[in-house]
Formats: C-alpha cells, sequence, structure tokens
C-alpha cells in the first residue's frame, strides 16, 4: 500500500474521545455538537435569541491536512500560502466578533459581509497554491471545492444527530458559550478575557473524571517477547530563559507570526520561522547532554485573571486574542521510550513530528491527542476540558507522540503522513519503522478556576488561532531531531537493552 493511501492509526486520545463523547461528525469533519447551548440562562427569551442570533466561530476546510502530494520545491510557497489563509480565516472571526450587533439585526450579515468575501480571498489564495505546484511540474488538485466555509451557530440544530452531552460525564452545555464564562470582566460571547474563550463549559473537576476512563498511552514494552523496554530521558529546562514567538517553522517556515499563537521553546534556541535546518544544527541548547539540539516546542498556558503578559498588543499575543499571564511550566519531563513489539532504529537528522491538531475544534478529532490531568490523579485523563485540580494538585498536560517511521522522509507535506501511530497491539504498519516515541509531560502551578452561575473566574488556557475559542481539545506539540549521531545511537541501543538512561 502507498505511503499516501495507506490506512492511518488514530492517536489513543481521539479513540477515546470518539467513544466517550456524543458527538456526530458532519460533512468535511466538522464537530457537529451541541457545543454551544446556553442551557445556564434563566431568562428562556435570552436563551432563544442567543441560540438564534449568533453563530460562535467559523469552520473551514483545512487545506494543509489535504495536500499530501506537493513536490518539495513548492512547499515554501504553498506553505506561505496555508498561512495566509489561517490569516483569512482570524481576521474574518474578528469581523464575526466585532459585529455582534448587526448580525442580531440582520440574518444575511454573516454571509453577505464575512463568509462571501471570505470564500473570494480564499478562491485567490487556493488559486496561488494551484500555481505554485505547477510551477515546478506537479499535479495540482481541485482546491475549489475548499473555498466555502460555515458559521458554527450558537445552538445548532441536531439534524445530524449530535446528542451534545460532552465528555466525561462534564457536558458541553452546562456553561453555554454565548453570555457565559467571562472572565474578570472580560466581555464577548464566546467567554474568555477576549471574549474568544474558554468558557466555564470547557472546564471539569478532576475528582469527577472517571479513574482508567481511557486507554492511556503506553510506549513502553511492558509484555510480550522482542519489545524494546528502555527509556531515555532528556533534561532541557523549563523555558526559564523565556524563549518564546508565534511562528512554527514545520508548518509556516518562513512566515512571521505563522502559528497565530506563543510557543514555548525548550533545547534548540535557534528555532523562529525562518531558521534553516543548517541554523538549528548549529544552534544553541538548553540540554544539560549538549548532543541534544533538539526543538521541543508546544502552545504556552495562560492565566486569564484580567492581567496582561509583555505581548498584549503583539501579533500571536493580544492582536490574536491570546490574552493574560503566560505560566511557565514548573516542570518539563522529556522521555523517549521503546516499542512493545520490536526494538527501535534511530530517528533521521531533521525529522519532524507535530502531535495534536491546533485546529481539531473546528476540524474534527482525526488528528487530536490531548490528555490533560492533575498531579496525584493522572489515572484520570480528559481530553476535551481543562481539569479544576484540588488544592495541592497541580495541572498536568501530557502528548505522546506518533513513533512510526516511514523510513525515507523528515517531513510530509501535511506534516502527518511520514509518521504514525503504533497498530493496537504496538506493532508498526505499511512496513514503517518503530522509533523512540517522544513522551512530554508539562507540570504547571496555577490556581483551580472558580466557576460560579455559568461563568469562570481566573481560567487558564492555551494560546489558539483565535477562531479555535482556546478549546482544550486544540492543544498539540512540535519536536524536530537534531540529536547528534552518537547521542542518538546511544538512545536506541539503550532502549533495545532495556535500560532507563538520560
Amino acid at each position: 500500500m502507498g505511503r499516501n493511501t495507506r490506512k492511518r492509526r488514530t492517536p489513543l486520545a481521539t479513540k477515546a474521545i470518539a467513544a466517550s463523547a456524543a458527538l456526530a461528525l458532519g460533512g468535511g469533519g466538522l464537530i457537529w455538537a451541541n457545543f454551544y447551548a446556553s442551557a445556564h440562562e434563566e431568562n428562556p427569551a435570552n436563551q432563544t435569541k442567543a441560540a438564534g442570533a449568533q453563530i460562535a466561530t467559523i469552520q473551514c476546510p483545512d487545506v494543509g491536512q489535504k495536500l499530501t502530494k506537493v513536490p518539495k520545491r513548492a512547499r515554501r510557497g504553498v506553505d506561505r500560502e496555508l498561512a495566509n489563509l489561517d490569516k483569512q480565516i482570524s481576521e474574518a472571526y474578528s469581523r464575526l466578533a466585532s459585529t455582534r450587533q448587526a448580525q442580531a439585526g440582520d440574518p444575511g450579515f454573516v454571509n453577505n459581509a464575512i463568509l462571501g468575501p471570505l470564500k473570494a480571498k480564499r478562491t485567490a489564495a487556493l488559486d496561488r497554491i494551484g500555481i505554485n505546484i505547477r510551477r515546478v511540474g506537479g499535479k495540482a488538485p481541485n482546491l475549489g471545492r475548499l473555498a466555502g466555509c460555515k458559521g458554527m451557530p450558537a445552538n445548532p440544530n441536531t439534524n445530524d444527530g449530535n446528542a451534545g452531552g460532552g465528555q466525561n460525564g462534564g457536558g458541553q452545555n452546562g456553561g453555554g458559550q454565548n453570555g457565559g464564562g467571562q472572565n474578570n470582566g472580560g466581555q464577548g460571547g464566546n467567554g474568555g478575557q477576549a471574549g474568544n474563550g474558554p468558557a466555564a463549559a470547557d472546564f471539569i473537576k478532576i475528582e469527577d473524571v472517571q479513574p482508567n476512563s481511557r486507554n492511556l498511552p503506553n510506549g513502553l514494552a511492558a509484555n510480550g517477547d522482542g519489545g524494546s523496554t528502555g527509556s531515555f530521558t532528556t533534561n532541557c529546562g523549563t523555558n526559564e530563559n523565556e524563549n518564546r514567538n508565534s511562528d512554527n517553522v514545520i508548518v509556516a517556515p518562513g512566515v512571521s507570526n505563522g502559528a497565530q499563537h506563543q510557543h514555548d521553546y525548550v533545547g534548540n534556541q535557534s528555532n523562529n520561522a525562518f531558521a534553516s535546518d543548517e541554523d538549528l544544527a548549529n544552534a544553541q541548547t538548553t540540554c544539560q547532554n549538549q548532543g541534544d539540539k533538539s526543538s521541543y516546542f508546544w502552545p504556552v498556558l495562560r492565566i486569564q485573571d484580567g492581567s496582561q503578559d509583555i505581548d498584549q498588543g503583539q501579533p500571536g499575543g493580544g492582536q490574536d486574542g491570546n490574552v493574560g499571564k503566560i505560566v511557565e511550566p514548573a516542570e518539563a519531563q522529556l522521555k523517549f521510550v521503546g516499542n512493545r513489539t520490536s526494538d527501535v532504529v534511530a530517528m533521521p537528522k531533521a525529522l519532524r513530528i507535530i502531535t495534536g491538531d491546533a485546529k481539531s475544534f473546528t476540524n474534527g478529532l482525526n488528528n487530536a491527542n490531548t490528555s490533560w490531568s492533575c498531579t496525584g490523579f493522572e489515572d484520570r485523563q480528559v481530553t476535551d476540558k481543562y481539569p479544576i485540580c484540588p488544592q495541592g494538585s497541580s495541572v498536568v498536560r501530557t502528548s505522546n507522540f506518533q513513533s512510526c517511521w516511514d523510513g525515507q522522509n523528515i517531513d510530509s507535506a501535511n506534516h502527518r503522513t511520514h509518521v504514525d501511530f503504533v497498530e493496537a497491539d504496538g506493532s508498526c504498519s505499511n512496513g514503517f519503522q518503530a522509533i523512540p516515541q517522544l513522551q512530554v509531560r508539562l507540570v504547571y502551578d496555577v490556581q483551580a478556576p472558580q466557576i460560579n452561575n455559568g461563568q469562570v473566574q481566573n481560567a487558564f488556557a492555551v494560546d489558539s488561532f483565535p477562531e479555535q475559542l482556546h478549546k482544550p481539545i486544540t492543544d498539540h506539540n512540535d519536536f524536530i531531531n537534531f540529536f547528534d549521531e552518537d547521542l542518538m545511537n546511544e538512545m536506541v541501543q539503550c532502549i533495545n537493552n532495556g535500560e532507563d538512561c538520560q
């Protein structure tokens, strides 16, 4: 089976969501769940008005995920246009959020003033993508069908079969999205200090999550013969030097603010949108073992307590709806583990892996891979909610990366298909090879949010694209391998020999 036609493995977190959430996937992978019911409103008239007049956000087809065959010489130009598409959506969302009064008075306002112009801009960008591909002799797919976008309404009807229940007993309806969830006087229909989330319904007490309610990712070969049971831990700090930017050199090389949200960087200190592989290979590193110049990066966590950070009026910060005080992790544990059924092979230099999906709220669950918990409760994992931890317990974010590699490519056009998750038995399919699995565990000492009358005070949230409403399901993590050859071989030997090394 060819690389682009094989059956892809699904992240365990996604399987857990699909199994436990009462969600129905509509056309294009959109989650048509009842995310926005304003069940907390006491006045039925207000509830009806909110449901009928408000469109919470904008959903557009994710063009980048569909471009699996882009010639390498065209990728930089294509990636620039993909970043431009992201910017167009964000600008349209900003207009959506700032014209609520006009929308209430004109049923056609969203289509005529926001979605129509957005489609025209997207059509032009999609045409430029086709030109980039054809210019180097490639065959451009028909992208025109991906130009149109939809509004995600405040209270979608149930024609698509959604039950609107939500995950882990928490429910997506409880706090509502319209009129609730403001923090310390924040405004806007979607909650949050900047009016674009999170809302009360995005949180759940960890005690209310059932233990062992999902299959926890496990890279260790606890059972069976032929597995690789060792581990290799690299200590690269917690970003004490506050190395952050809102670029993403993997998905938007050469584009400043290509991520539209801030990342924490540990390890490699030269990661920005314009860094070449040579720049990264020659960079300084925060890792104790100087042979590890890999780049580890993830969206920052902020406390929305009414305060602002240094990027208040900057791209990736306040300009993109990311507000509040950035919190440095108290711990950042980076561990590589083995495969349950086989030895692992060395990762190639400059291998890029993204786990999770920054757009999974509007994209759907295919690439979602989130794990939220609390110290002392890590047998309880939540995926589409932020945990409210009891006193003395800290918030935990865990990311378990794809650990099967196609044996050839350090990246792919959609940054997905060159790596994969293991099969249910732990093996790699379609001729892929097992590589060390990166597991990132981040711990944060943050005050537990307070929820009263459907509103959340002192919320915390990961940075996101503005239209993703700071949903916990959008959490993601990124890795670029720049271990030197000797240290990578040492890691592989350690894991295959069943040793625990660092």
